[in-house]
C-alpha cells in the first residue's frame, strides 16, 4: 500500500510554501529518510523527507505549486519497482542563444543534481538543482558531459567550474565599432526570461514595504577610525584562531560595541507593539543581534542571541555558522525568528554610504561600510586614516535624534578605543 508524503510543519505561524524543486523522480528508488523535495518557505528553504524506503510511485504537485502543511505531494511504493504515474514534467534547461545572456531560475549553494542514467538524454535525465542550472548556463558548459563527484553521481556546482576551467575557448573576434546611427545588426536577436519571484523574495519585498509605510524613517551618519581595530585584529589574530578555532573578524567587535550603546540607549533595542493608539513600547535586557547575510535566494537575518553575555570568539563561531548554513541554503527557521536590533555589513561589498531599511518589528538598524584610507586632521596635520562610514536608521516614532546620535557616537568611541570594550566603559 502506499505511503503518503506530506508537507511537515514549517514552524509558527506557517501554513503554506512552494515546492521549489523536485529531487527525485517517479520510479526511482529511495530511502528512509531521503530528501525527495524541497520546500520555499517565507523564511527559509527546508527538504521534504521519505518517510519509508521504497519507489516514488507519483507526485501529485509541480515545481512553484503552493501547497498547504499536511498536503499530500507524493506517494511512495513498496519494492524497487513500482509503477510510476505521470509527473509534471521538470524544468528543461533554457537554451542560450549565442552571444546572448540568459538569466538562470532560481539560486542556491553547495546544493547537488543526479547524474543521467545511460542512453537519457541530458535535458530530461539531469535534475540540476537552481545552482548547478545556472552554472551550467553562466559557464555554458554540457552537463551530460560532466562526471558528478556528490552523492549517488549527483554533479555539484565545483563539478561545474572544474569542467568549464578544463575548456580553452578561443578568443571571440573584436567586433567593429559601431557608429552611432548604424542600424542594429541582422541576427542580433534579444531575448527576455520571465522567472516568477521566489517566496522569500516577496516576504522580504514585502516586509520592506511595511517598514516604509509605518514607521517614521530617519537614518544619522558618522564615522569612525578604524585604525586601533585593525592595529589590534593584526595583533593577536594569529593566538586567537590558535586559541579558538575561528579567525577574528570586525563583526564582532561591532556587536560588542553596539551591546554597550545599546546599555546606554536602550530605545534602540525596543519596539512598539500594539494597534494604532493602544501601542506599548517593549524594551528588552538583553541584545539578540539580527546579521545580515547574502544567501543564494535573498537576504536573510540569522540571529545571534543573548549577545551582550557573549565572548568575542563565541559570537566570530556563530556567525561563521550561520554563513555556512547560508551559503549551503540549511538556515533554519529557529535560526532567523526574533531579533532586537539588526547590524548589516554592506562593505564586504564594497558599498561606501546607505540609508539601510529596518527590519520589523525592530526599531534600528546599523549599516556598516568598506573601510578606506581618507584624509583627516590629528593633532594639526592632515593624516591618512582607515576611515569607516556609519549609518543608524531608526523609528523616529520611538527613537529621538539625539538618543539616535548618541547611540552612533558609543558606537564610533568603542571602535576607535577598543579597551572600552573590556573594561566596560
Amino acid at each position: 500500500m502506499p505511503t503518503d508524503v506530506k508537507v511537515p510543519t514549517l514552524g509558527e505561524s506557517i501554513t503554506e510554501a512552494t515546492i521549489g524543486q523536485w529531487l527525485k523522480k517517479p520510479g526511482e528508488a529511495v530511502a528512509a529518510d531521503e530528501p525527495i523535495a524541497s520546500l520555499e518557505t517565507d523564511k527559509v528553504s527546508v527538504e521534504v523527507n521519505a518517510p519509508v524506503a521504497g519507489t516514488l510511485a507519483e507526485q501529485l504537485a509541480g515545481e512553484g505549486d503552493t501547497v498547504e502543511v499536511g498536503a499530500v505531494i507524493a506517494r511512495i511504493g513498496e519494492g524497487a519497482a513500482a509503477t510510476a504515474a505521470p509527473a509534471p514534467a521538470a524544468a528543461p534547461i533554457p537554451q542560450q542563444v549565442a552571444g546572448t545572456p540568459v538569466n538562470p531560475t532560481g539560486a542556491g549553494e553547495n546544493v547537488e543534481a543526479r547524474q543521467p542514467g545511460p542512453g537519457a538524454a541530458a535535458d530530461a535525465a539531469l535534475t540540476l538543482s537552481p545552482a548547478v542550472r545556472r552554472a551550467v548556463l553562466e559557464h555554458h558548459v554540457d552537463p551530460s558531459s560532466i562526471k558528478g563527484s556528490g552523492k549517488d553521481g549527483r554533479i555539484t556546482k565545483d563539478d561545474v567550474i572544474a569542467a568549464a576551467s578544463a575548456k580553452a575557448p578561443a578568443p571571440a573576434p573584436k567586433a567593429p565599432a559601431a557608429t552611432p546611427a548604424a542600424p542594429r545588426a541582422s541576427g542580433g536577436a534579444r531575448t527576455e526570461e520571465r522567472v516568477k519571484m521566489s517566496r522569500l523574495r516577496q516576504t522580504i519585498a514585502t516586509r520592506l514595504k511595511e517598514a516604509q509605510n509605518t514607521a517614521a524613517l530617519l537614518t544619522t551618519f558618522n564615522d569612525v577610525d578604524m585604525s586601533e581595530v585593525i592595529a589590534a585584529r593584526a595583533r593577536y589574530k594569529d593566538l586567537f584562531e590558535k586559541k579558538h578555532g575561528i579567525r577574528l573578524g570586525f563583526m564582532s567587535f561591532f556587536v560588542k560595541a553596539a551591546a554597550l550603546a545599546a546599555r546606554d540607549v536602550p530605545s534602540v533595542n525596543a519596539r512598539i507593539e500594539g494597534p494604532e493608539g493602544n501601542q506599548e513600547i517593549v524594551y528588552a535586557d538583553y541584545l539578540d543581534v539580527s546579521v545580515a547575510v547574502s544567501a543564494p535566494k535573498g537576504l536573510v537575518v540569522p540571529v545571534i542571541r543573548d549577545a551582550q553575555a557573549m565572548s568575542f570568539a563565541e559570537i566570530e563561531k556563530t556567525i561563521a555558522d550561520y554563513g555556512k548554513k547560508a551559503k549551503d541554503g540549511t538556515l533554519g527557521i529557529e535560526d532567523m525568528k526574533g531579533g532586537t536590533f539588526t547590524i548589516s555589513n554592506g562593505g564586504v561589498f564594497g558599498s561606501l554610504l546607505s540609508t539601510p531599511i529596518i527590519n520589523p518589528p525592530q526599531s534600528a538598524v546599523l549599516g556598516l561600510h568598506r573601510i578606506e584610507e581618507r584624509p583627516v586632521v590629528r593633532d594639526g596635520q592632515i593624516v591618512a586614516r582607515p576611515m569607516m562610514y556609519l549609518a543608524l536608521s531608526y523609528d523616529h516614532r520611538l527613537i529621538d535624534g539625539r538618543e539616535a546620535v548618541t547611540f552612533l557616537v558609543r558606537i564610533k568611541e568603542a571602535i576607535e578605543d577598543p579597551t572600552r570594550l573590556l573594561i566596560d566603559l
